[in-house]
């Protein structure tokens, strides 16, 4: 018999394998594809990381553990994830990006640059904005290599005595008073301990706890530029847009595709996930509506559409208040959740299954998840008052 069983080897599965396995346990991971893959949440090329949360300050101490996860596993494998491009994050100064940016450096002594508008077009030049906007920079930000982290883990997990099985899709699981067990297409498995990490599959997984997810189809968009103001190799960072077309977000110019671009805001609700997408136009208009007011040079000046060189879809799985969830189940303690990460969850994988190692095993992670428990959704049938 199994320990723990982990279901879905994405971002944060493929995490939890490696911290299960490095804590000794004997672990089965499944995917009902071969990781990494492109039909979920984690693919893409790339994920920012950064600390100063606009989103929830209580993210603060899970991303300097994370940080330091991350670190561990580089230095582990020998294999560059993390590149230190720096953020800068712009928006209305009295706006929630950087009013949340600010609330939570301040809370946890973060080290930022808050500049004018001017000052950052200075430092800047492909940029454009309101003059009465603001600019923050997060120096210790950057961005994650997306495909190269979960490889790295599966790697690193299998080197640990994991066992990972490609291919098999979980039918059911049903807790039972020593265990639970899992039922895939041709075979029932039984361990000790079930972790759920079935990104936007994680509705069909907990069905009967009726979980007020919703999943979302989004988009990424990759130009190549004929200048050399958005490269990496030049300096220039991640970026994050408050805009009064929603929130947009990108990467420096590198590697084969050019800058990748994407919208955080909006999204079309997918009733049923099958890992398969459609071109939008009018979400693609929208960035390179973005694109030719806020970074002008990438289009250049007839906005070239012809200069996008690459479009890929995935998903984002929200929850109502868009913060995770990270917990045991209330009827079934054995078996562990980690659900709705919203679209902001990739770069806290590495901490994240840390943690479900933790419930998995009972014992304390060190950190407050309290908010990210599933009582909050505590009046949702299969859930006791």
């Amino acid at each position: 018999m199994f320990d723990v069983i982990v279901v879905g080897l994405g971002g944060v599965g493929s995490a939890t394998c490696y911290a299960l396995a490095k804590k000794g346990l004997k672990v089965l991971g499944i995917d009902q594809h071969q990781p990494p893959h492109g039909f979920g949440s984690s693919h893409g090329d790339t994920r920012i990381i950064r600390k100063s949360y606009f989103e929830h300050p209580s993210y603060v101490p899970l991303l300097k553990s994370a940080y330091s996860l991350w670190q561990e596993i580089e230095s582990r494998s020998q294999t560059q994830l993390y590149y230190p491009t720096g953020l800068l994050e712009i928006g209305p100064g009295d706006g929630d990006v950087i009013q949340g940016i600010l609330r939570s450096a301040a809370e946890h002594h973060l080290p930022i640059d808050k500049w004018s508008m001017q000052k950052a077009q200075e430092r800047y030049p492909g940029i454009g904005g309101d003059p009465n906007w603001q600019a923050v920079f997060e120096r210790d930000a950057g961005y994650l290599l997306v495909e190269k982290c979960i490889a790295t883990y599966l790697s690193q997990a299998e080197q640990l005595g994991a066992t990972l099985r490609y291919h098999q899709k979980m039918i059911s699981w049903a807790g039972e008073s020593h265990g639970v067990q899992v039922r895939l297409q041709h075979e029932t498995i039984h361990a000790k301990k079930l972790v759920l990490c079935a990104g936007p599959w994680a509705q069909q997984s907990l069905a009967k706890y009726d979980l007020p997810l919703k999943v979302l189809r989004k988009h990424m968009y990759w130009y190549q530029c004929d200048t050399q103001d958005y490269l990496q190799s030049h300096g220039f960072p991640c970026f994050f847009f408050d805009t009064p077309d929603g929130y947009f977000y990108g990467f420096p110019e590198h590697g084969t595709y050019g800058l990748k671009v994407a919208r955080h805001s909006g999204g079309t609700p997918v009733e049923q996930v099958d890992g398969t997408h459609n071109r939008d136009q009018e979400d693609q208009q929208l960035v390179e509506k973005f694109l030719s007011q806020y970074l002008p040079n990438v289009l250049g000046p007839q906005a070239n559409p012809s200069a996008l060189t690459r479009w890929s879809g995935c998903y984002y799985t929200m929850t109502p208040d868009e913060n995770f969830i990270v917990d045991r189940l209330p009827d079934y303690p054995q078996v562990v959740v980690i659900a709705g990460l919203s679209g902001h969850g990739f770069k806290f994988t590495s901490v994240l299954g840390e943690i479900a190692s933790h419930l998995a095993m009972e014992t304390d992670c060190g950190l407050d998840i309290d908010f990210l428990g599933i009582n909050r959704y505590s009046t949702s049938k299969g859930f006791a008052p």
